[in-house]
């Protein structure tokens, strides 16, 4: 038995659980059609995405689209649409780019969704309206043993932790893994082309549209206009292509299902923090009541915005995690140094220039002594305005570009000894040890 082999054994779902899943959703399929005739609600119930394209691993979920006619107001779409889901399968109301209900049904988690019912892509009146025309689309071009590979290709993804477009992977949706089978046939010949991509790589599987510049372009078969790995970042591209290479050249059952993570021990963490001379800062702030993918938006932005912040005041990230908990979300650095001393020299401009005048004026009673002529300009000796990285960050925080939602007000700052102490040690195990799942 080949390891792939081994693999589709343990993720391809078995014909019970295919018995199991497709009663579930026949089941709910007839009791939404009942419900909405005995409402008088036009339109039409139909599945979408991984169930309907028969590409799911074992233990998947249901997404049921409500068609409305266009001649629906969006603001109807959304009560109405929405309603459904609550009487069904009393579901949460979800609202990122589009409003949708999230519960569970016969112990499925089900997603109904509410949308329009488009003849063409040309004028879209949601953001999920494409969706129906994705799962057409790989209804009709992918073979049936292509159904397999696309669930290697997931599963793979999943155990790189690559998988889903959502903002904290920054990753490949289940479509574009069923694109990029479609496109190389197969698997291994995903990784073997892969193992060839560069930042900029562009992949027409039907027609070629517009130029959009970003880390992957794959254009949408039903789309053209649209780039289906426009959530692909540049980093997630690239371990994509490490891993690629790294399987083709040693495969390994942890490339689908890596180890868990132990954490070291505090100790443990104080010795590499001495090995490296580094220190650690954490930033902590109050978890807020918002959707999750919009706050690993935020966190993103912020775990960013600080660590330029830390970079322009001369502290020097070396590296950064960040991780949401239930009541925090938290993001761990790793500095050159979290303290700096007093003073600092000060570059001015050159002698010759008439600006030197008011830079002499500036410093003639500066307390650290006067300026002097270095390479051709004037310096000084000057004080900072802040000689540790805590106390920057508390101060600098609010101005630096965070997340809006984050509240630089309740925000607190653990250094160097606290962070050891307090933060989570699997956080600062992934900090301080960086490595690729596969390699746990």
């Amino acid at each position: 038995m080949t390891l792939e082999s081994e693999v589709l054994e343990r993720i391809k779902p078995t014909e019970e659980e295919v018995r199991s899943l497709s009663k579930a959703a026949n089941d709910l399929k007839k009791r939404v059609e009942d419900y909405v005739k005995d409402h008088n609600i036009d339109v039409e119930v139909r599945f979408v995405g991984s169930y309907a394209k028969g590409t799911y691993l074992s233990d998947p979920d249901i997404d049921l689209f409500l068609l409305f006619p266009e001649s629906v107001s969006t603001k109807d779409l959304e009560k109405i649409g929405l309603s459904v889901g609550e009487a069904i399968i009393k579901g949460v109301k979800k609202f990122a780019d589009h409003p949708y209900t999230r519960g569970v049904y016969d112990g499925v988690d089900v997603d109904i969704v509410p949308s329009y019912s488009i003849k063409t892509v040309d004028k879209l009146k949601s953001a999920v309206d494409r969706t129906p025309f994705h799962t057409q689309y790989i209804l009709e071009n992918l073979k049936e043993e292509q159904k397999d590979e696309v669930r290697l290709l997931k599963k793979f993804m999943k155990g790189i932790g690559i998988y889903g477009a959502e903002p904290d992977t920054r990753g490949f949706s289940g479509y574009l893994c069923e694109l990029l089978i479609l496109h190389y046939g197969s698997f291994r010949k995903v990784l073997e082309a892969v193992s060839e991509w560069k930042e900029g790589t562009v992949i027409s599987v039907a027609k070629k549209g517009p130029p959009i510049i970003s880390p992957l372009v794959v254009y949408d078969p039903v789309d053209q206009r649209r780039n289906v790995a426009s959530a692909v970042h540049l980093d997630t591209l690239s371990l994509f292509i490490v891993a690629s290479k790294a399987y083709l050249s040693s495969p390994s059952i942890k490339f689908f299902f890596p180890n868990e993570r132990t954490p070291f021990s505090r100790e443990e963490l104080q010795r590499l923090t001495e090995r490296n001379g580094s220190r650690i800062v954490t930033v902590v702030f109050e978890r807020p009541d918002v959707i999750v993918d919009n706050l690993y938006s935020q966190l993103w932005k912020t775990r960013y915005a600080l660590r330029r912040k830390l970079n322009e005041f001369d502290y020097n990230v070396l590296d950064a995690e960040h991780e949401m908990y239930e009541d925090t979300v938290e993001i761990a650095f790793e500095l050159e140094r979290d303290v700096l001393s007093k003073t600092y020299k000060h570059d001015g401009p050159p002698v010759w220039v008439k600006a030197s005048e008011s830079f002499l004026s500036k410093w003639k009673d500066n307390p650290y002594g006067q300026p002097f002529i270095e390479d051709g300009g004037w310096t000084v000796i000057a004080e900072r305005l802040y000689t540790t990285a805590k106390e920057m960050l508390e101060d600098e925080a609010a101005v630096s570009g965070i997340g809006r939602d984050l509240d630089p007000r309740k925000m607190k700052i653990r250094d160097h000894e606290t962070s050891l102490n307090e933060t989570d040690p699997l956080l600062l195990t992934a900090l301080m040890d960086p490595k690729n799942s596969w390699e746990i």
